[in-house]
């Protein structure tokens, strides 16, 4: 079978490798369907520390059954179209016994700290199939993203009373703007330096679009919340000035999530903590009920599924597709790989 690899920072090529086998306990699933990652993008560049090479990148993924293990239980079918869970969970951390294994701290994504679907065939254990019908290839494929920011929705407990701003208008942070929009029923405002993803960011079910490249973010922000702050700032930027922006614009007893990852040390002014007396938390990876709740949502049909996919390509166009990424990454706010166009 052929499987798209990642051999060395800037270097990726199509290569042949032995056809999995079943287990007892497994399920073989044909891909059908892969959604490039940020993560992706990263071990391509070779910024990714999780991550030693060669890798097989992807966790993306939508597939169809094509055998069950002997012990797999009643329920998976061949040819029911699925996506994945792509963690692991140990089970014994202290994360995992608190119920909140997706932060397990032995946690192996696929992908990233082990090989992953970007692949014709891929072999899971059956606990890591996902069912979402009657969702197309395209929405399975969105499920894991967009759960990534549902769960940061999730973490900063989200209301239907809240105003909730989102600072980054990408895949992740469309996650968050349609968790807490579409599911929550929260006011959402989002922040990019990009007109056409503040669009799309509406789309998605923002109320307010602004765009920082604009002087006057901290003015637009009080008056949109009546001089008080948002009550929730999420951050899927990763920017040391994005972060401590959040801690300055949230308001009194407010709630900041950090999705994403600054890739330098922030310094901030401590007793803004404390004087506004907020709650900073941390978001990693998504739940098992976060990907219901995208399916939900996918399901109802509000999100703009065609305009979040800014292309597709095919398993021997892959490589091609991640270099160009990497040379232009605000170009594209999702690509997928079709392993069926050839």
């Amino acid at each position: 079978m052929k499987v798209m690899r990642i051999n060395e920072p800037g270097i990726s090529e199509v290569v042949e490798r032995e056809m999995p086998t079943c287990g007892e306990a497994e399920v073989l699933l044909r891909v059908r369907r892969v959604g490039y990652c940020g993560s992706d993008l990263n071990t391509f560049r070779g910024g990714n520390p999780l991550v030693t090479y060669p890798r097989v990148p992807g966790h993306e993924l939508a597939a169809e059954v094509v055998e069950v293990g002997p012990a797999v239980p009643d329920g998976i079918g061949v040819g029911e179209r699925v996506t994945v869970f792509p963690y692991t969970e140990c089970g014994t951390c202290s994360a995992c016994l608190a119920g909140r294994p997706n932060c397990c701290k032995f946690n192996q994504t696929l992908g990233v700290q082990r090989d992953g679907g970007l692949a014709e065939y891929l072999v899971v254990p059956w606990e890591a199939v996902v069912k979402a019908e009657p969702l197309g290839l395209s929405g399975l494929a969105l499920i894991e993203p967009l759960a990534v920011g549902f769960h940061a929705v999730e973490r900063g407990r989200v209301t239907p009373a809240d105003t909730v701003c989102v600072f980054g208008c990408g895949m992740i942070g469309l996650g968050a703007i349609a968790g807490a929009a579409r599911l929550h029923n929260a006011r959402v405002i989002a922040v990019d330096l990009s007109d056409a993803k503040l669009e799309l960011a509406q789309a998605a079910g923002a109320t307010y679009a602004i765009n920082a490249t604009n002087e006057g973010l901290h003015q637009e922000l009080e008056e949109l919340t009546g001089g008080h702050g948002p009550d929730v700032m999420i951050e899927a930027v990763g920017l040391p000035e994005t972060f401590r922006s959040c801690v300055e614009e949230v308001k009194f007893a407010g709630r900041v999530v950090y999705i994403g990852y600054a890739k330098v040390p922030v310094e901030y002014d401590t007793k803004t903590f404390i004087l506004k007396e907020i709650d900073i938390m941390g978001s990693r990876n998504a739940t098992r009920e976060d990907f219901g709740r995208v399916a939900e949502v996918l399901r109802a049909g509000t999100l703009p599924v065609s305009r979040i996919i800014t292309s597709t390509v095919s398993l021997e166009a892959a490589p091609g597709a991640l270099a160009e990424w990497a040379r232009m990454p605000q170009a594209s706010t999702k690509i997928h790989v079709d392993l069926e166009t050839q």
